[in-house]
């Protein structure tokens, strides 16, 4: 089947009634035929019918046949990280969530475990900062917030060649527009509140990968710290994949056409969204994705500006995270990414006149007027 329809079709449930949505296991506990004999779910931390659906949907989804459903991005990553030991090190991209860092400057360090950023554009170069150390890499592609491109293919090698796991988060744009296992990818990382869920109302995470072992060790520590998603927000999760498809395809062609008009604008400085030809990775993006995604980040060269512009809108909400049916703006450098330490601010965090869009469902002409009037309105007093 085609992406489209796997999202709708969900495939073998345990649905004895054959009710047309998957009925929601919301117990803590399930009954036991003996004291000494256990069944295929005992206490919903460690598998629940719920969870283990979404999990096979969201596998199935980007090609992958294991998956296991957190409680949100972070545990995702966090779980991840488990996959490393001490005296281990990460090679990571140099432009990645700001809590993405905050996990990997603040928490791994007291673990015994390095980091190493690298710009994930330039694998000829990245592959002078491998070590025998390097046990795993992490990339975004598109990165948040710069929308950078990572040859997939070519860090696949490089993975191969190091004897790392290469793990590539997803989140961007979602398995309808690229599936980084295809590509060449160990694991899939999401922050399934975003596209998978795309509707503001679900935190949660998911880790995918055709590697029976490296899912093995992800699954015990899903079990032993206690960060599965729960049944309720499995079940939510599972009805928003259904219309991930009309979603991601109406956002993507929107998206084309606010960054053509933000890139046509004069008080615009520069547009990131590998959608436009003028974006650097714009031929390795069509090579790997299907699409530019929703996600659209621009300059102004004056962060007083951007941040009238940002508070001048009506239809874009500001609000952290992206991928909902309801479009959105921030500032980066102030919201998503703020919690990146001081002392790598310089390096890793975005300047404070970025501007990042995610667009939703709404009508494209609505968004760019809306636009339109924000930049006229912070202009004013330029």
């Amino acid at each position: 089947m085609k992406t489209a329809t796997r999202c709708v079709h969900l495939g073998d449930q345990d649905n004895p009634h054959g009710a047309s949505v998957p009925p929601i296991y919301q117990t803590a506990t399930f009954r036991q035929s003996s004291a000494t004999e256990t069944g295929e779910f005992d206490y919903t931390r460690s598998g629940n019918p719920t969870r283990r659906l979404l999990e096979r949907q969201i596998a199935a989804l980007e090609g992958g046949t294991h998956a296991c459903a957190f409680a949100s991005g972070m545990a995702a990553l966090t779980a991840l990280t488990r996959l490393v030991r001490q005296g281990d090190e990460i090679i990571a991209g140099d432009d990645l969530y700001g809590g993405t860092v905050r996990l990997l400057e603040q928490i791994l360090p007291r673990q015994g475990i390095g980091v190493r950023y690298v710009d994930t554009t330039d694998a000829a170069a990245a592959r002078y900062k491998f070590s025998e150390r390097t046990k795993l890499i992490l990339i975004e592609t598109p990165t948040n917030p710069f929308l950078r491109i990572t040859n997939l293919r070519e860090f696949a090698q490089l993975a191969r060649e190091n004897r790392a796991i290469l793990a590539v988060d997803n989140s961007m744009l979602s398995p309808l527009l690229q599936r980084p296992l295809e590509l060449g990818a160990d694991i899939v990382i999401h922050s399934a509140t975003k596209f998978l869920c795309g509707h503001s109302d679900v935190i949660a995470g998911a880790v995918i990968t055709n590697d029976s072992m490296l899912h093995q060790q992800i699954v015990f520590h899903q079990n032993a710290e206690g960060a599965g998603l729960n049944p309720f927000d499995s079940w939510l999760l599972l009805r928003g994949i259904k219309t991930l498809a009309i979603r991601v395809e109406r956002q993507n062609i929107t998206a084309l056409r606010v960054a053509q008009y933000l890139d046509r604008h004069p008080l615009i400085e520069r547009v990131y969204y590998p959608g436009l030809e003028i974006h650097e990775g714009y031929d390795v993006h069509r090579r790997q994705a299907e699409g530019g995604g929703a996600v659209i980040s621009f300059t102004t060269n004056d962060s007083a500006f951007s941040k009238r512009l940002v508070e001048a809108t009506c239809l874009f909400e500001i609000a952290v995270s992206f991928g909902s049916v309801s479009s959105a703006i921030s500032l980066p450098c102030a919201m998503s990414h703020a919690s990146i330490p001081a002392e790598l601010r310089s390096r890793l965090a975005p300047p404070p006149d970025l501007v990042r869009l995610s667009v939703g469902i709404e009508d494209a002409d609505d968004l760019i007027a809306d636009l339109d009037q924000a930049i006229a309105a912070a202009s004013g007093e330029r």
